[in-house]
């Protein structure tokens, strides 16, 4: 076999890991890929990338890109972007990450359609638990956090869909770069006053931790709700924006601290979160957290709160520091194809 491919065909993001035979990882990368725009943005996002694909390379693959709605439901989604995946790489050397499942080969997806949707996180949380540790997956990405507890080799997830899984709190959909901040608190502290934010895409979280000096390099890859500059004056305009003031000499530090308690109230939401998936029985004592995603400084700063022990996932995974960030932010395209490697 030659080097192993990991695609994570996301909705907003394609990521790309290289590993060999064995399981060492030699690359991981991630480019913007706003799938709701059509399929033609599979295939730039796939040939800014392709440099990393070697000749005769098996590919895994893995999805949440059928949720767009570009499709009427998530059925032709997954037929969409196999086919269109297929076209691109060769459907011989092709495999579908279909959760519980398993591998499936190209041409039986459609069987599996609804084990393959959106199962990039159970990808993540099994080649997580293969060390055979009690831990808890908290992958935070730029639009979505999971939080996946596994023990003794195996994944303890409740929800098995998007719908299951937000009912059990290990799928919330916060990020630190693409959520509207209108999602973030119903009221939010400013001018000595309660005010409920302009229902309005005016500002996203990556002005938020822009302005709290968070946002990690890289994380943010798409326009900014304005199509305007990714600046902290820019970021504090937008924000204020939301509570309906202007940037000036003194709304500016208003906007900063208003960014820093919006950025605390994402970490109270995924606390709770968490404090909750380890009220149940079987996600064991005080689990170590596994960070992953772009915003795992958050994973981080929750594991403090709360008293946990932290392991940043890339650093399982590599042990060179630059390899090792970019797996974490890539992780689902580096679980399947550690997977696959190890079937």
């Amino acid at each position: 076999m030659s080097a192993i491919i990991g695609l994570d065909v996301g909705g907003a993001h394609l990521k790309l890991s290289r590993v060999t035979p064995a399981g060492r990882l030699e690359a991981a990368r991630i480019a913007p890929c706003p799938l709701w725009r059509g399929l033609n943005e599979l295939e730039k996002a796939f040939a800014s990338l392709e440099a990393e694909i070697p000749p005769a390379a098996s590919f895994a693959v893995t999805m949440t890109g059928e949720l767009v709605d570009l499709w009427t439901d998530r059925q032709t989604g997954v037929a969409a972007i196999s086919e269109a995946v297929g076209a691109l790489v060769g459907r011989d050397r092709l495999v579908f990450y279909a959760g519980a499942a398993g591998f499936v080969p190209a041409g039986e997806e459609a069987a599996h359609w609804s084990a393959i949707a959106s199962a990039n996180w159970r990808a993540t949380a099994a080649a997580a638990a293969r060390g055979g540790e009690t831990g808890l997956l908290i992958d935070i990405g730029s639009t979505t956090s999971d939080l996946i507890p596994f023990a003794s080799g195996e994944v303890l997830a409740r929800g098995t869909d998007d719908a299951g899984r937000m009912a059990a709190d290990e799928l919330v959909y916060l990020g630190v770069a693409r959520t509207p901040v209108m999602a973030l608190a119903a009221r939010m502290p400013f001018g000595g006053g309660w005010i409920s934010p302009m229902a309005e895409f005016f500002a996203t979280t990556a002005d938020v931790f822009r302005l709290t000096g968070d946002l990690p390099d890289g994380a943010d890859l798409h326009p900014a709700a304005d199509g305007g500059a990714k600046t902290t004056a820019a970021s504090a305009r937008r924000l204020l924006r939301m509570v309906g003031a202007d940037l000036d000499a003194q709304t500016e530090v208003q906007a900063h601290a208003l960014a820093a308690w919006l950025a605390e109230a994402m970490l109270r939401r995924l606390c709770d979160a968490t404090a909750l998936i380890m009220s149940r029985p079987d996600a064991g004592r005080a689990p170590t957290v596994f960070g992953a995603g772009v915003g795992r400084f958050l994973a981080r700063r929750l594991a403090d709160r709360l008293g946990l022990m932290y392991r940043d996932l890339g650093r399982e995974w590599s042990e060179d520091e630059g390899l090792a960030a970019a797996a974490a932010d890539c992780a689902p395209a580096v679980a399947v194809a550690r997977l696959l490697a190890a079937r």
